[in-house]
């Protein structure tokens, strides 16, 4: 007997569905291997760094004199933690951190945590009460946003992000504060850095030596806020 119709759309289905699940296993071997091959990874797990970011902020603090032990950071989408956990080793008494993420980040020493998406004003606020009200020295974004793979959407959600970021320097950062912030290449990138050339007196785009050489990340370092 010949399936019927709705049988064989069900198996197609069924069958389009294993694809999907074997892509998305596939996907995920590869990326436990290029995680198990990747120096700065096993770098990090040896000096009990939370994530492999942190070598790329420690090039840009060490090349550009980013952080200050007495400054007062926010650092946006900071969840697992490294950059805050650099960041604190660093800090001394007078300085303040703040780590905001959507995702739960397990306590650092020295540092204040703010679970939220911070593009939302109660959130800002909450992270504003945190420094007593008083303005940053210094803003830090390592966020990226979720990947749908049509261009033109995450270009538009990559921008969203720094306008984000720009609006949230209005309110919290302090005349001469600084913003590290990390884009995608693309079409949008030109428009994002003279977004920030309104507001700063100085750019550079940083392509930190810890990144992966296949990864299209970039940094913005903007300098002397013009409030």
């Amino acid at each position: 007997m010949e399936p019927s119709a709705q049988a064989q759309h069900i198996g197609a289905l069924s069958g389009g569905d294993a694809m999907s699940r074997s892509r998305k296993k596939a996907k995920s071997r590869a990326w436990a291997r290029n995680q198990n091959r990747d120096q700065h990874v096993r770098k990090a797990r040896m000096q009990g760094y939370r994530a492999r970011s942190v070598f790329k902020l420690n090039e840009i603090d060490c090349k550009h004199r980013l952080i200050n032990p007495s400054y007062w950071i926010a650092d946006l989408g900071a969840a697992p933690g490294g950059w805050c956990e650099y960041i604190s080793a660093k800090s001394s008494d007078r300085g303040r951190i703040v780590g905001v993420d959507i995702l739960e980040m397990q306590p650092i020493q020295g540092v204040r945590i703010v679970r939220g998406d911070f593009t939302n004003p109660a959130v800002q606020k909450k992270i504003i009460d945190c420094f007593d009200g008083c303005l940053l020295d210094l803003v830090l974004s390592d966020m990226s946003p979720n990947i749908s793979g049509i261009a033109i959407v995450d270009q538009a959600n990559a921008e969203s992000i720094q306008v984000s970021i720009l609006e949230f320097c209005g309110k919290a950062l302090k005349s001469g504060g600084s913003v590290l912030t990390k884009l995608f290449e693309g079409s949008s990138s030109p428009d994002v850095r003279e977004m920030y050339a309104e507001k700063f007196a100085r750019i550079y785009m940083i392509k930190p030596g810890a990144s992966r050489s296949e990864s299209r990340e970039v940094y913005l370092l903007a300098k002397g806020y013009m409030t």
